[in-house]
C-alpha cells in the first residue's frame, strides 16, 4: 500500500517528539558551559536539533498558527541549515535558548498535533 502524506506527518511528528525527549533527557542536570566542556554532548544535541528542525518542514503551515502561535516555525524549520553552514562558529549560548526558551513551546505544540492520533499506531515501514 503507497504512503499517504498523512502517515508520513505523523511519522515527522514522532520525529520531532523523539527529538525534544532525547534533548531533554541529554540536557536534564547540564547548564550552557556544559555545551564548551562536553564536546559529544554538544554534537547530540545539534544532531537532535538537525532532525528537530527537518522535520518540522513537513508540518502544514496552518497547523503552525492553529497549535503553535508561539513556535518560530521558519527559524526552527532554518536550524538545520544554519547548524550544518555555521557549526564551528555556533554560540552555546544560541543553542542553549533553544533548549530553554522555544523547547516547550514546540513540544506542546507537537504533543497537539499528535493528540488525535494517540491511539493509531504509526504506519509500519515497507520491507526492502
Amino acid at each position: 500500500m503507497p504512503w499517504r502524506i498523512h502517515d508520513i506527518l505523523i511519522l515527522r511528528l514522532a520525529d520531532m517528539k523523539r527529538s525534544i525527549v532525547e534533548i531533554g533527557s541529554l540536557l536534564r542536570q547540564k547548564s550552557c558551559e556544559d555545551l564548551g566542556r562536553q564536546p559529544a554532548t554538544r554534537a547530540a544535541f545539534e544532531r537532535y536539533l538537525e532532525i528537530l528542525s527537518a522535520a518540522s518542514r513537513h508540518v502544514p503551515e496552518h497547523w503552525h498558527t492553529e497549535f503553535g502561535p508561539e513556535v518560530p516555525w521558519r527559524q526552527l524549520a532554518d536550524l538545520e541549515k544554519h547548524i550544518r553552514r555555521s557549526y564551528q562558529r555556533l554560540d552555546p549560548a544560541a543553542l542553549w535558548s533553544v533548549y530553554a526558551d522555544e523547547l516547550d513551546p514546540i513540544e506542546r505544540a507537537v504533543d497537539a498535533m499528535l493528540a488525535p492520533y494517540a491511539s493509531d499506531h504509526p504506519p509500519r515501514l515497507p520491507h526492502v
